[in-house]
């Protein structure tokens, strides 16, 4: 200890005297803090023990919270900031905690980026399989519009199609007796609130929405998955009753959109 005090410079001594000394009034500081707040919970518990009206409760309150915080604020402003040595040690403690927040900031910025990145290369590999689903498509239209071009018409090929138009015709009556079938089996055990009567359920509607019935909803639905397969996907409205939303979303008929609940699809039970 001897050799080590015997090294020490003026400067150096001169520095832990100014340290003892601030520690000092430090401990000061802190004994003064703890009288004002021993005489600050005698005041309150004073202030306490008197009855306040209902009326100026509140007000009187706040006026005591307003002076508690006036006084700390003055308290704040007669301190006078510490100022730290500019010594290397300091400099190099204060650059390693700067440096520090600085690569916790990259990192939560490279976790959030590489997160972005992942999703927007899984929405490139999605749109990237319905391009190469679209390509195969064409080629496979194309080849097929080849041969039929190439094929020569024999002379039987009027009766060909007038059978075609024929079993078309047959095809797309069973089709609008089906639709018509399924809207009436719809309308029966579907039907909208208003055509019940229950009260119960008029209140659960919106006041000024046009609902729409199930049927409707589902020839939305078939409309969107077969016109833009690429986003198959229908923002609900007010016209949507809740409870039939439920019931599609439930029994497995509709899905809901991963990132936007508000957006259903229908089931492509045809793939």
């Amino acid at each position: 200890m001897a050799v080590n005090q015997q090294n020490l410079t003026p400067d150096d001594i001169e520095d832990k005297e100014n340290i003892v000394d601030r520690k000092d009034k430090i401990i000061e500081e802190c004994e003064e803090l703890w009288k004002q707040m021993e005489k600050y919970q005698q005041d309150i518990v004073l202030a306490g023990g008197e009855r306040l009206n209902s009326s100026d409760s509140q007000l009187t309150l706040l006026m005591m919270r307003l002076k508690s915080l006036t006084a700390e604020c003055n308290q704040w402003l007669e301190r006078t900031p510490d100022i730290i040595p500019l010594n290397p040690e300091n400099l190099v403690a204060l650059g390693k905690e700067e440096l520090q927040k600085l690569d916790h900031d990259l990192e939560m910025l490279l976790s959030t980026t590489q997160s972005k990145n992942q999703k927007l290369q899984e929405d490139l590999r999605r749109e990237q399989e319905w391009l190469n689903e679209q390509k195969q498509l064409i080629a496979s239209l194309s080849e097929i519009y080849k041969e039929l071009k190439n094929q020569v018409i024999p002379v039987s090929e009027k009766r060909t199609l007038l059978e075609l138009k024929t079993k078309i015709t047959k095809i797309r009556r069973h089709r609008e007796k089906l639709l018509t079938s399924m809207g009436e089996v719809l309308d029966e055990h579907f039907p909208l609130p208003e055509e019940n009567g229950s009260k119960k359920r008029k209140r659960e509607c919106q006041p000024n929405a046009q609902l729409m019935t199930m049927h409707e909803i589902l020839e939305l639905l078939i409309n969107s998955l077969l016109h833009s397969a690429h986003d198959p996907y229908v923002k609900i409205n007010d016209s949507f009753w809740p409870p039939y939303i439920e019931l599609l979303l439930r029994s497995g008929i509709a899905l809901r959109h991963q990132d936007d609940p508000s957006r259903i699809r229908l089931e492509a039970f045809h793939q």
